[in-house]
């Protein structure tokens, strides 16, 4: 095992050092596919999806997903190290992606190696199928939305996301809608024209109040934020147009659509526009096999707040991975070696033993 974690260690660090920001990871794939092609896995790839069959598939069994994402976001101005030196401090490895979600992706690389070169998956009762995905940071079309058609039927889904370990067994979905005010243009000086963001003011305060009565015990509610808010050319012209941007948050009570519907019907003066309906809630059953496992190792199923590849996925699916959340998308962002190898360590426990559904 110690073995196993500085191979993955290893290769996180070659990770980190490759920049793949969304839509821009094709030479970290580049690595991904050739390490996995070095190891035997045979590999195979579209776009910048990388993936792979375990050697002994059999259409007639389940199959298991392990999946993880090749993409970070952009390093923050904060960052006091390179983002992409990998760095270690003690048990720390620092780098952009580390926690988010390089740890995940190195772990359940590694247990799908494992599994693949061990002859007893001949007789058991599922397949596996390791997926790195692109552009989950931005819920992208070339990410795992165009890879998925191209695998075997799924029939549940590990993603390596940092949540320290423990099953996050649902996830809010998420929409993004343009609102837009329209008024008059004229003289600050002379009071002409009809100022937008007055005619804006009474939907942006409906918006900040409402509270959605629907609560989830995994979710909460069902969350919506006002983040950007456009409007005027300068000090002395009464604005004509007022443009925001608002973010939902829903959980697995509440379809986009309907969301969208009746904000729709609630808005005064403004004119809503979502810009996507596909990233709706998800969620897995607490009877499932695979979290019946979980729990029964003592882990704690909760619910997560953060938006991943879930949203696309329509077979049921779950969040494990090392690292936490918390340090996603932050400066100085790291994973630890110890969470590594706990990780492995634990998704093997899982994967060993899975009751039929």
């Amino acid at each position: 095992m110690d073995e196993l974690t500085k191979q993955a260690c290893e290769l996180l660090e070659r990770l980190i050092a490759t920049p793949s920001i969304s839509r821009e990871e094709t030479a970290a794939a580049d690595l991904l596919f050739t390490q996995m092609e070095q190891w035997g896995l045979q590999p195979q790839r579209k776009g910048n999806n990388i993936w792979a069959l375990s050697p002994y598939f059999d259409e007639l069994r389940q199959t298991i997903l392990l999946n993880a994402h090749i993409d970070t976001v952009k390093p923050v101005a904060t960052w006091t190290k390179d983002p992409f030196t990998p760095q270690w401090e003690g048990d720390r490895l620092y780098g952009l992606g580390a926690n988010d979600c390089g740890g995940g992706l190195v772990s359940l690389l590694t247990v799908f190696r494992l599994q693949a070169e061990d002859y007893r998956l001949q007789t058991r009762d599922y397949n596996l199928v390791f997926l790195a995905s692109c552009e989950e940071e931005v819920s992208g079309k070339s990410g795992i939305e165009m890879v998925l058609p191209l695998l075997p039927r799924i029939d549940v889904a590990i993603v390596g996301e940092p949540t320290g370990m423990q099953p996050a067994v649902a996830e809010k979905g998420l929409m993004v809608i343009d609102g837009y005010a329209h008024g008059v243009s004229g003289h600050a000086a002379r009071n002409e024209g009809v100022n937008a963001i007055y005619e804006a003011l009474d939907d942006l305060v409906w918006l900040r109040d409402y509270r959605f009565d629907k609560v989830s015990p995994l979710l909460g509610p069902t969350k919506m934020t006002v983040t950007v808010i456009e409007a005027g050319t300068q000090h002395n012209v009464v604005p004509d147009t007022l443009h925001f941007i608002l973010d939902v948050r829903t959980n697995e009570n509440h379809r986009n659509e309907d969301v969208y519907e009746f904000l729709c019907k609630n808005m005064k003066h403004c004119e809503l526009k979502a810009r996507s309906f596909r990233l709706h809630s998800s969620a897995i059953s607490l009877d499932h096999p695979l979290i019946k496992r979980c729990v029964a190792m003592g882990l704690k199923p909760f619910g997560s707040p953060t938006l991943s590849d879930q949203a696309l996925m329509s077979f049921p699916s779950f969040k494990l991975g090392p690292g936490e959340s918390s340090r996603s998308h932050s400066a100085d962002e790291y994973i630890c070696r110890s969470e590594i190898a706990a990780a492995i360590e634990k998704y093997l426990e899982i994967l060993e033993v899975r009751g039929k559904r």
